[in-house]
């Protein structure tokens, strides 16, 4: 597995369903590595800390591998990673292999998986499409969470190395499977 792409979110407001709201959803390929610390990703903007940010939440990686099932429903989109409002675009992240509690070393970065990501309202904001929220639901393609026990920087072309594989406790795909 290997970081492809580090992206970053600006606050940004836009209006949905006759209102504004502001997120942080709308995140986009940076040229520099990106700094994970204790709670978030230095310089990306986290608006809604009940549900995004945090030690178990610090930050958000999604496989480039789920990209091509995605754009087959939404060929008209623009296209770019971050789309799903990760920081982190990994290949071969796999949440039917990858068991919470494992730890990955990463750039100068040591991480731990935590949990699936849970779709809320903003998703359809950034897809502009209500309709993928149950998509995502219905898919086990929900990314995975990271707690930072070392914080540090993270750059395109990093590996992902497992340092520590919890096969006793359940894959990232059997949790998100267990909330629907």
């Amino acid at each position: 597995m290997k970081v492809i792409s580090v992206n970053l979110g600006e606050r940004k407001q836009v209006q949905w369903r006759n209102k504004t709201i502001e997120t942080g959803i709308f995140k986009l390929p940076v040229a520099t590595p990106i700094f994970l610390d204790v709670e978030d990703v230095q310089n990306d903007n986290v608006v809604d800390r009940k549900y995004h940010g945090g030690i178990l939440q610090a930050v958000y990686g999604y496989s480039e591998n789920h990209y091509e099932y995605w754009k087959e429903l939404y060929p008209d989109l623009d296209w770019n990673y971050g789309m799903f409002g990760e920081n982190l675009t990994i290949t071969n992240l796999d949440e039917t292999k990858i068991h919470v509690g494992s730890v990955y070393q990463l750039g100068e970065a040591k991480i731990e998986v935590t949990k699936p990501r849970q779709p809320c309202y903003k998703l359809g904001i950034r897809f502009n499409n209500p309709k993928i929220i149950k998509q995502f639901w219905n898919a086990t393609k929900s990314g995975i969470y990271f707690k930072i026990l070392e914080t540090g920087y993270v750059a395109k072309n990093d590996a992902l190395i497992l340092l520590k594989n919890a096969i006793n406790n359940p894959t990232i795909a059997e949790v998100y499977q267990s909330k629907r």
